[in-house]
């Protein structure tokens, strides 16, 4: 299992503020597609996502304990 953590915006799509996803050996994408299509968090195109506590991209594969977070972008 991996642990995301949600904050501000897509907090309040998800209704919580973490979920835990089975995305072991998947990637951060796999991670933001399984957000979107179970948990109505639609605006992550434009997210910083960092995998335990490090700022990560799309393509990075993920372990089971890992903690993925999506923040969302500043103005």
């Amino acid at each position: 299992m991996v642990k995301v953590l949600l904050f501000a915006q897509f907090q309040e799509a998800a209704g919580r503020e973490s979920v835990e996803i089975e995305a072991g050996g998947q990637t951060v994408s796999h991670v933001k597609s399984t957000l979107k299509e179970n948990y109505n968090v639609l605006d992550l195109d434009h997210a910083q996502v960092t995998v335990n506590d490090e700022y990560k991209d799309m393509d990075t594969q993920l372990s089971d304990g890992d903690t993925v977070a999506f923040i969302p972008p500043q103005s």
